[in-house]
């Protein structure tokens, strides 16, 4: 039984099949020109990104301006169309036939200007139960739309991104439902694909406090976790992950 799952696609319709889940899911379709643009006259502002793929790589932005106009963002590089449809021409010509997906856009939080996101880790224990294991946040480089650490992002801990936006009790309460989100997804996803141990998965906050899950991964890099002050969230991951096999 495969542990790794690839397929956001199906990751997502994974995601979807957990009741407690679904609502935290945003609206997530399989690219075409007609799809992009219903998403954005609904959201105005979605996320395309490859179907398959780590790192934040080849994810790109495009929103609608107040004046009618349409923006792609893609790294670091911003270009503006008069029409949908030349912004579409635009993208199909950057995934050259690959599959992509288009994402509801999520208006994150931000720490210090930039956006930030938070990555629940929740793993298999040896006694078979799923525990979420350790959590960091995620803030993106000056510039980028993706937070991922191996694109530049800094990594914090949560309670601090998350203090600038809410009082000590909310803040604990959040915590919890982190917590529940990360058991949740990992039940998830075993449930369709018996042989996932771990989950790492991230979260969005958005300006109204609700959490979004934007991704799922089912190979998460585990080292991220020693860039915490507590060392003992590092030594509990590396133990739960040799006692499932992770090398």
């Amino acid at each position: 039984m495969p542990r790794h799952v690839s397929s956001k696609w199906k990751k997502t319709a994974a995601l979807m099949g957990s009741v407690s889940l679904r609502r935290l899911v945003p609206e997530t379709t399989r690219f075409e020109g007609a799809k992009l643009r219903s998403a954005l006259e609904r959201y105005g502002m979605v996320y395309i990104k490859p179907e398959s793929g780590t790192h934040g790589k080849g994810v790109m932005r495009a929103e609608i301006l107040g004046d009618g106009r349409y923006r792609l963002r893609y790294g670091k590089r911003t270009q503006t169309y008069s029409s949908c449809g030349a912004m579409a021409d635009e993208i199909r010509r950057s995934i050259r036939g690959r599959r992509y997906l288009i994402q509801r856009g999520i208006r994150l939080l931000k720490h210090k200007g930039r956006v930030f996101d938070l990555r629940v880790m929740a793993q298999l224990t040896p006694r078979k139960m799923w525990r979420t294991t350790g959590m960091i946040g995620r803030v993106a480089a000056p510039g980028k739309i993706v937070t991922n650490y191996h694109s530049g992002g800094r990594l914090a801990p949560v309670n601090r991104l998350l203090s600038g936006h809410m009082g000590e009790n909310s803040a604990r309460s959040t915590l919890r439902t982190l917590e529940r989100i990360g058991v949740n997804a990992g039940q998830a996803l075993r449930r369709k694909y018996p042989g996932v141990c771990e989950v790492g998965v991230d979260i969005g906050m958005d300006r109204s406090l609700k959490p979004w899950i934007i991704e799922v991964n089912t190979s998460p890099d585990p080292y991220i976790f020693r860039k915490l002050p507590d060392p003992s969230i590092f030594k509990r991951i590396r133990r739960y992950a040799r006692a499932y096999g992770r090398k």
